[in-house]
């Protein structure tokens, strides 16, 4: 169970911290919020398609 957690956990902080850093460091540079959450939201689903083929190499399903 501790493993689940810490594997959904790794998972999480991937998709939402570099979205995250995106929006800010874009709002920081151009003073437009529009433009940041557009920046944020491609980001965020480039981290989204890297961490679904992560998450299969993670949480690979043992058939007998």
């Amino acid at each position: 169970m501790k493993g689940i957690f810490l594997k959904g956990s790794f998972i999480g902080a991937i998709i939402t911290v570099p979205s995250l850093v995106a929006f800010f460091i874009a709002w920081f540079v151009t003073g437009d919020k529009y433009v940041s959450l557009i920046v944020g939201v491609v980001v965020h689903f480039i981290g989204m398609g890297f961490t679904l083929k992560l998450s299969k190499k993670l949480f690979k399903v043992k058939q007998d």
